[in-house]
């Protein structure tokens, strides 16, 4: 994981009726399109300017500051956590958000405790999407080879055809992928398949149980999923992060009756 540093990302939030185009940034060769979500690109200042439906925007000056100054050191912290590289590798039985939203949140919320909850799912929104767009659109420009684009144009053409391949992109739709999805493609074609599985039974071997401290995190989860849609997560939900959100929630009530917080 060491290529997945992201370039100078600024997310916008979509909205059709009031979203336009910034001087100064190049949307392609079709243009700002006002119905779909646009990447730009400002070749004086290295910036993309990416538009994701349903992004929560920072607030606070240093929020904002965090979203555009460190997002690199929050990614960076995120991909060399071991307990998240070991179940992005290796749990074929993932659900990606309990990585994307409940890890990284974590991660987020231990680094920049001064921040509100809103804030802090600012940050973690917008280095998940700056994570996510780098991986996928180096896989794109590099054609699926594991190799670093050759030109200068050919990550900033994987991003966009990232984005106009995806029906829509939304920040639901970047908590559904692995963040470390890649990785696992560059191992195994560094590694033997008798290797593979010898690594994956032994970290399948040291998993643990639901923790009262992941209950506590995909509880709060829940929280803002009733939040949001008027309702909890139902643990027969067809949607697989939907039912762990239920699951959690169901554990962390349980390990307060238990007496497991303090």
């Amino acid at each position: 994981m060491e290529q997945v540093l992201a370039p100078r990302f600024e997310f916008k939030v979509k909205n059709p009726t009031t979203s336009a185009a910034t001087p100064g940034f190049d949307y392609g060769a079709v243009g700002y399109d006002p119905a779909k979500c646009n990447v730009g690109f400002h070749e004086e200042r290295g910036v993309f300017e990416v538009e994701v439906k349903g992004l929560v925007e920072p607030k606070s000056p240093e929020a904002v500051r965090i979203c555009r100054e460190d997002l690199n050191e929050v990614i960076a912290t995120f991909v060399q956590d071991k307990p998240s590289i070991e179940r992005g590798l290796f749990d074929e039985e993932l659900v990606p958000e309990e990585l994307t939203q409940v890890r990284l949140g974590k991660i987020i919320k231990d680094k920049f405790p001064e921040l509100d909850d809103d804030d802090q799912e600012a940050v973690r929104q917008h280095a998940i999407a700056a994570l996510t767009l780098t991986q996928q659109a180096k896989k794109i420009a590099s054609g699926d080879n594991g190799d670093e684009p050759t030109r200068n144009t050919a990550l900033v053409e994987g991003v966009r055809k990232f984005a106009m391949d995806v029906r829509e992109l939304d920040i639901d739709l970047i908590d559904r992928i692995n963040p470390f999805g890649e990785a696992y493609s560059i191992l195994s074609k560094t590694m033997s398949e008798d290797s593979l599985r010898q690594v994956a039974a032994a970290i399948a071997a040291k998993r643990t149980t639901l923790t009262p401290e992941d209950a506590k995190e995909l509880a709060q989860r829940a929280v803002r999923f009733k939040r949001e849609r008027g309702r909890l997560p139902s643990i027969s939900s067809t949607d697989a992060w939907e039912r762990r959100m239920a699951e959690g929630a169901a554990a962390f009530v349980r390990f307060k009756d238990e007496g497991r917080y303090e």
